[in-house]
């Protein structure tokens, strides 16, 4: 991530509001006809070209972002070692280029950021800490798990996931830089995790946040960890987050579930790309069917209320229905919402997509419920 955008990041907050997202029961999927779109933004933001073969029903917008990834020519991740991947262009990279190109204002930011690195077993890993820069707190906690297969992704490219959270919620969030594959084999990154959920539990007084009001939140390989974070918790005997929001969460090993197959070529997460995650995060095959890996294999019973985000156009997207059926069928409270038209990584796209501004009002008017 070059450092002008991440100095972007920083100093500003993608989050845009102004969807306000209905609590839904159960299973319920946005289409463009529920979202009252705010089309001031999205106007000049029009694809190239046709629909993809992988994605016939792909928004406008998210269309157009897909089409700046490719337009940069890097070599597909699943051919690279890890250390190239990382050089790739990221779909943070293409939103802030689309936002450069069509001139859009981006929101000054309503948090404050500090960066704390704190001992884990074997080594140190860094946080990021968002601090709302109105109101004397105690605020509630988030503490935020980004993507990016275990393996590539920083806080920068997750940046505004973690912003938007704090801002929208108007809680103390901490964005967690677990360390990566394939310098680090499982459950490193599982451990990491849990180190920094304990470390805000013990903290949060003096971060200005209310110790009784914490949540955990998670994108892909993310939502994998917040889920094994409030396991851990319960079986630990410490205390349990108020609430997980699980984005897209990598939940099981199998990919050829339908969604596999519907988007095998899909992007910007590909069949591919997540076979190649795997094989960098794990030392065995055998260790895919860990309940760590597989989540849809753990004791779910008796984890906090949990709200699951899925995109249509997503491998992922099986994963996450079946994550929540089984959260579900262990007595769990659940709350899960579908985006159609869009892709994995969409959450974070709030400025350019509004499925993304949905959706990160969604969760947030889950979290601030759980709050109370």
């Amino acid at each position: 991530m070059k450092n002008s955008l991440y100095k972007l990041f920083v100093a500003f907050g993608f989050l845009a509001t102004g969807i306000s997202a209905c609590n839904s029961d159960n299973k319920t999927t946005a289409t463009s006809d529920s979202l009252n779109m705010d089309s001031t933004v999205t106007k000049s933001l029009k694809p190239a070209g046709p629909p993809p073969e992988w994605g016939k029903t792909i928004r406008p917008e998210m269309q157009a972002l897909i089409e700046k990834l490719t337009s940069y020519g890097d070599k597909p991740l699943e051919t690279l070692n890890a250390v190239d991947a990382r050089k790739n262009h990221t779909p943070t990279d293409a939103v802030m280029d689309l936002v450069k190109l069509n001139n859009i204002t981006i929101p000054e930011a309503k948090v404050d950021t500090v960066g704390k690195d704190i001992n884990v077993n074997g080594g140190k890993i860094h946080l990021r800490i968002y601090t709302p820069k109105t109101g004397s707190g105690p605020f509630p906690l988030i503490v935020y798990y980004h993507g990016g297969g275990f393996v590539i992704a920083n806080l920068d490219v997750y940046n505004a996931s973690a912003q938007g959270l704090a801002e929208q919620v108007g809680a103390v969030v901490i964005s967690v830089a677990y360390r990566l594959a394939p310098e680090n084999k499982f459950p490193t990154a599982h451990n990491d995790a849990f180190a920094a959920y304990e470390w805000a539990v013990k903290n949060a007084s003096n971060l200005k946040a209310d110790p009784a009001k914490i949540a955990v939140v998670g994108e892909s390989a993310g939502g994998n960890l917040a889920a094994n974070v409030s396991i851990e918790a319960r079986d630990k005997h410490i205390m349990i987050p108020v609430h997980q929001v699980l984005v897209y969460p990598i939940a099981q090993s199998n990919m050829n579930t339908e969604s596999y197959k519907l988007y095998t070529d899909a992007k910007p997460l590909n069949k591919a790309m997540m076979g190649w995650f795997t094989e960098k995060y794990l030392t065995t095959m055998i260790e895919a069917q860990n309940p760590k890996i597989s989540l849809v294999n753990a004791n779910l019973k008796g984890l906090p209320p949990t709200t699951v985000i899925t995109a249509e156009i997503d491998p992922l997207h099986d994963d996450g229905v079946m994550l929540a059926n089984k959260l579900s069928d262990a007595g769990v409270t659940v709350n899960s919402r579908n985006y159609e038209g869009v892709t994995h990584e969409f959450f974070g796209m709030s400025i350019l997509v509004p499925e993304a501004k949905a959706a990160q009002a969604y969760a947030a008017d889950q979290l601030k419920a759980a709050f109370k």
